[in-house]
């Protein structure tokens, strides 16, 4: 790795976390050395907020929801910047939902069938909102399941960015919204520019979240195991 960056961008769950789990000690320990040297920002699926508390109270500027969400640290105190709200047709929404699960076999779910939140993402959970986090580990660990429907997934949700999200479910985000925009945007906010920039993820490839940053030109990293990362990520404290 080259040793003028200047932004260390992040995914969260699979590369410093379990899914939707606290961040790992060691991983904060070198994370806290790497903001002494760099700027860190999570890009993240989630909203800011969830991920803040997942990350207990890290002090870290964070694009959520692929961007539509922007939050800092202001003082010591979470401070969400900016929220943009995309207004989603529910009612269509659902329908293609309910296609995916008769066309797929996808009718056994627990709780809502569609998630929709606050900013205008939708969550299609194949499990359901109220799936055991331990049924939703052991369904599709290496997404071959989800990689087989998600050319189909996209089709039927023409219009949006679709990814193969968390452990069972697809993210779906009204364009332009993805991992790049909001990566992009933060760069123009602050001046840098995407070479100034390294990014760790586990989730690229075809459906991933990190994709859309993996075939940029930005520097990208491979986590395949959250555990390695601060052994990866701390060859950066030596540059």
């Amino acid at each position: 790795m080259k040793s003028n960056f200047k932004i260390i961008a992040m995914d969260l769950d699979g590369t410093l976390t379990q899914h939707k789990s606290p961040l790992e000690p060691e991983c904060r320990k070198v994370l806290e050395k790497l903001s002494e040297k760099y700027k860190l920002v999570m890009v993240c699926a989630g909203s800011c907020e969830r991920v803040y508390n997942q990350l207990e109270s890290f002090p870290v500027d964070i694009l959520g929801c692929y961007g539509m969400e922007f939050s800092k640290v202001v003082d010591g105190e979470f401070k969400l910047v900016e929220k943009n709200v995309v207004e989603i047709n529910k009612k269509m929404v659902s329908v293609y939902g309910e296609l995916i699960r008769k066309e797929f076999g996808f009718t056994e779910y627990v709780g809502d069938s569609v998630e929709f939140h606050s900013s205008g993402l939708i969550t299609f959970p194949i499990l359901g909102t109220k799936a055991l986090l331990e049924d939703k580990l052991k369904y599709d660990p290496d997404r071959k399941k989800r990689k087989m429907y998600f050319p189909r997934v996209c089709e039927i949700f023409e219009g949006y960015n679709v990814f193969i999200g968390g452990t069972s479910s697809f993210d779906i985000a009204p364009k332009p919204y993805n991992k790049l925009y909001a990566l992009d945007k933060y760069l123009k906010l602050y001046n840098y520019e995407r070479k100034d920039v390294v990014f760790f993820g586990d989730d690229y490839g075809a459906g991933g979240n990190d994709n859309d940053v993996f075939e940029s030109d930005i520097k990208f990293i491979k986590i395949d195991d959250y555990r390695k990362f601060p052994e990866i990520a701390g060859k950066l404290l030596l540059l």
